[in-house]
């Protein structure tokens, strides 16, 4: 009868992991739509390309060497007994099963694969318009393969910092990933942008900023719904099972909170654009809804529904100050990802303590320092040397022209272009 039991969880737990991990996987859709949308027709091609590519590129060099970086070695190097259900069954049968979690490693790593590539997104929308394909994807090698894991693996994974220090015994917590992956993503965004620099005709001599408006804003709204979807998955799939009664009210929970914090950010972000701007700025709702999702990431799990809201609000009102405030420090960009992901990334850890006893201000303060530094500092160094080497941006009469001729030889709205 245990055996049964185990069997059953173990089916349940694996396909809810399963069909979490393709929730996430759906977000990539979401980022494509999203920066689709807001970036201008001669450049949706090649940034439909990026989001298609590294989505591929982050599965292999995670099951290259990504995975096992974070987890120690992970199924990758232990072999085929990583997925050996017999044996998995024999151990549970020789020394009984006590009702914790119990998946497939092959269920695990593919939840984990669609994180990764998560993080990676968020670079592609920062560095558009300007930045050359390849340059991007060879980035985006290092990020996925090296970069992630390593920082994954002091957190998640609960390694030492280099040997020094573990970030959860400082009482650093963040369940789905608001500082792991989305600041993580943002500081990679934010390393590339300053050696990048700004698109051309952004910014004025005397410090004008100039709107560039993207050439999609329908595509860009489809974008933004399905990544609040996916999010359900993103926050949802962190519980990590399903198979008892403890565990699905606490996914109910946070499926709740997690889509409570989104409406909060959206209609939060909407009335700062209206004080500020005297107009309902749809990329601002949109930013707002995104922002709500990412602060509430990092604890979907403790507060009430309405803390959940007021989280999200305070991350919606934070991400329309936060693009206000780059672009008056000429950080160009294009899709608010840096504020979106980086500076509500931070927002979400420090929230944590506020309803999760377990985790401390100090700890969170801790532990976002070690991502952010190590990202930034590896991720500048990463382009720093493809600057050198190969160049990271286009030319002047490229950027023109569009990047989508220049990089992929096709036009996304070829009908509408002008000859």
């Amino acid at each position: 009868m245990e055996n049964q039991i185990f069997q059953l969880q173990y089916a349940i737990d694996t396909f809810y992991f399963l069909t979490m991990g393709a929730l996430v996987m759906w977000m990539a859709a979401g980022f494509a739509m999203l920066e689709a949308g807001l970036v201008r027709s001669k450049n949706t091609t090649e940034i439909l390309t990026k989001n298609v590519a590294l989505y591929a590129i982050a599965c292999i060099m995670y099951l290259v060497c990504g995975y096992a970086i974070m987890y120690d070695g992970g199924f990758l190097l232990k072999g085929i007994e990583a997925f050996d259900l017999e044996g998995v069954l024999a151990s549970s049968a020789e020394n009984g099963f006590d009702g914790d979690s119990v998946y497939s490693a092959a269920s695990d790593f593919f939840f984990q694969v669609v994180f990764v590539a998560t993080a990676m997104s968020i670079v592609s929308g920062a560095v558009a318009e300007r930045m050359k394909l390849w340059s991007f994807l060879v980035f985006a090698v290092v990020m996925t393969g090296v970069i992630y894991p390593f920082e994954g693996s002091w957190t998640w994974g609960g390694n030492a910092v280099f040997g020094m220090y573990n970030l959860g015994d400082l009482g650093f917590s963040d369940f789905a990933g608001s500082g792991i992956v989305h600041m993580a993503g943002a500081a990679a965004a934010l390393a590339g942008v300053l050696l990048l620099g700004a698109r051309k005709g952004k910014y004025g001599p005397n410090g004008e900023v100039y709107a560039i408006p993207g050439a999609n804003l329908p595509l860009a709204t489809l974008g933004t719904f399905i990544l609040w979807m996916g999010w359900f998955g993103f926050n949802g799939g962190s519980v990590l099972k399903l198979g008892d009664a403890a565990n699905a009210h606490s996914v109910a929970m946070v499926f709740l909170n997690t889509n409570t914090a989104a409406a909060g950010g959206a209609v939060a972000a909407l009335i700062t654009a209206r004080v500020l701007f005297g107009k309902a700025d749809l990329t601002m709702l949109l930013n707002g809804a995104l922002a709500g999702l990412v602060a509430i990431t990092a604890e979907p799990s403790t507060p009430t529904p309405l803390q959940a809201t007021l989280f999200g609000a305070i991350g919606g009102v934070l991400v329309v100050v936060s693009i206000v405030a780059l672009d008056k420090l000429k950080i160009d960009d294009p899709v608010g990802a840096i504020s979106v992901h980086g500076v509500v990334g931070l927002l979400g850890l420090l929230l944590v303590p506020v309803t999760n006893d377990g985790a401390s201000f100090t700890g969170q303060l801790a532990g976002a320092a070690t991502i952010f530094v190590w990202v930034f500092a590896t991720s500048f160094a990463v382009w720093f040397l493809l600057k050198a080497i190969t160049g990271i941006r286009v030319s002047e009469e490229e950027e023109q022209e569009g990047v989508d001729l220049v990089e992929c030889g096709m036009e996304a709205y070829p009908e509408f272009m002008g000859k």
